[in-house]
């Protein structure tokens, strides 16, 4: 067997800022993976990658990889570097000889001028090559269009949030791409969506609704009623007319089963819809309320800076709850973190046990937002500079390198401040211990994260205080512009009264 894998992969949120070029999509900040090296890269990892690996090894396929692009999420994909990825991968497939194509893609893809991404590229593909089977495997956060799921065998979708089944998800994907082509059986699809656009903050799989859509989802493919099925909670930062939840279902050649699954996921999803929304706290309260709760003695609070998500698009720059933490005065906090190579390069050249005033934060304007942060301004000791480079034992992804690039601990006697020259959502605990921070041993743990700190950072604490402050990833819709998004859509249409057939 002789199989294309390819990845390309971004989550856009088209009201960030942070630009989107191809050396976004170099992993090391140097290099685009590709071919061997992207599989040494991958193999034995706990992502999608690795998964499609794993299956190939099992299946003794001879594997191509023209390219292995993923970037952090941030604004709408540069064309150049969307048609270098889609160009290095509909090049291989031109070449031909391929028994099967295998993809590793976001599904919230928007690229200049392309609200789809994904189903841009599909569509290339079959131009190219209309009959080699092909699967994909996307995040839950896909916001899904017809030709992401009409042109493949095969999809399969998440079934956490925090994404913790990157790898069996691809393997899913694959290994029933495999026994299609074995001919054991024949994937038949369908997908539907619903006018809802699920709060990010609400979307995780440790709470209902979501747990309960996903747990009907591996129980369908467990049972062997459907070969794979997904249910989509979208990206709602993306402002593309399909952005929202969706389904999709493939069975054994039973369409009009896979559509009673899909009809039963969308309808319990609406029927659920304000469970799928958030409350939110004013910053000055949830602080306050974090400082009554601490107590060294019983463990981290965390609070989660949750407006600056890098991981949903945010700068990682704000400093409105940092500023809020020292205003309050909480002690003996750890701060992760604020994205500023300008001052990390100050700091460096201080030297460790140096003394120094930084002023850090908010270099990265927001145009698309109605609040934007402001410069802090602080005092502190260079505690620790770091290559920011190790590899993740746990978490999401492990067995993963991580590159955060240069970073350096400032610690201004009562907080031990994180300044970063890479976006990366603080998510294991292993982020810290490496700078020699012991989680568990904090009175506060603040970091810049929404649902993905679960994985691992977030068993350190003993409560979580959500914080709104400012950033790109607002978790306040009125602050959001949109024009491309379907309209009527709950909530920005909160009396919508949509009667699906379910």
């Amino acid at each position: 067997m002789r199989v294309l894998i390819a990845m390309m992969s971004h989550e856009t949120n088209t009201f960030s800022p942070v630009p989107t070029k191809i050396d976004r999509f170099m992993r090391n900040g140097t290099t685009l993976l590709k071919g061997e090296e992207a599989a040494k890269f991958y193999r034995n990892t706990g992502t999608c990658m690795g998964g499609y690996l794993a299956v190939a090894a099992e299946n003794n396929a001879e594997v191509v990889i023209p390219v292995c692009a993923g970037a952090p999420p941030s604004g709408r994909v540069d064309s150049e570097a969307y048609e270098t990825f889609c160009t290095l991968i509909t090049d291989e497939v031109k070449k031909g000889g391929f028994d099967a194509i295998w993809l590793d893609l976001h599904g919230a893809m928007a690229a200049e001028g392309f609200e789809d991404g994904e189903g841009e590229l599909l569509r290339r593909i079959r131009a190219i090559d209309p009959k080699t089977p092909m699967c994909v495997a996307y995040d839950m956060h896909a916001n899904m269009f017809d030709n992401m799921v009409s042109n493949a065998q095969m999809v399969s979708g998440y079934h956490t949030y925090p994404h913790i089944d990157m790898r069996p998800t691809a393997e899913r994907a694959a290994r029933q791409l495999v026994r299609a082509m074995k001919g054991e059986v024949k994937p038949t699809g369908t997908w539907g969506a619903a006018p809802m656009l699920p709060h990010v903050m609400a979307q995780g799989t440790h709470r209902f609704p979501n747990k309960d859509l996903q747990q009907m989802c591996a129980d369908w493919e467990a049972s062997g009623r459907a070969l794979s099925a997904s249910l989509f909670v979208g990206f709602p930062h993306a402002d593309v007319t399909m952005a929202g939840l969706s389904a999709v279902v493939f069975t054994d050649n039973n369409p009009e089963d896979a559509q009673r699954m899909v009809d039963e996921l969308i309808s319990f999803a609406w029927k659920a819809r304000r469970e799928f929304m958030f409350e939110i706290e004013p910053l000055e309260k949830s602080v306050q309320r974090a400082k009554d709760m601490g107590d060294p003695k019983q463990g981290p609070i965390m609070l989660l800076d949750h407006y600056d998500n890098c991981a949903s698009g945010g700068t990682m720059d704000t400093t409105d709850v940092l500023r809020e933490i020292i205003r309050q005065d909480l002690e003996d906090v750890v701060f992760f973190g604020i994205y500023d190579p300008i001052a990390v390069q100050e700091a460096i050249k201080a030297g460790i046990g140096a003394e120094v005033t930084l002023t850090i934060g908010a270099k990265l304007p927001m145009p698309l937002m109605p609040v934007q942060s402001s410069p802090l301004t602080l005092t502190g000791v260079v505690q620790t500079i770091s290559a920011g480079t190790f590899t993740l034992k746990g978490g999401l992804t492990p067995g993963l390198r991580v590159f955060m690039g240069p970073t350096v601990v400032l610690n201004t006697g009562k907080i031990e401040l994180i300044l970063l020259s890479r976006h990366i959502e603080p998510t294991a605990q292993e982020m810290l211990t490496n700078l020699g921070i012991t989680p568990s041993a904090k009175k506060f743990i603040a970091i810049k994260s929404r649902v993905h700190f679960r994985a691992d950072m977030g068993k350190a604490a003993r409560e979580i205080v959500e914080c709104a402050g400012v950033g790109a990833c607002t978790s306040d819709y009125s602050q959001l512009k949109f024009h491309n998004v379907r309209r009527p859509i709950f909530p920005l249409n909160m009396e919508l009264q949509w009667n699906h057939p379910a």
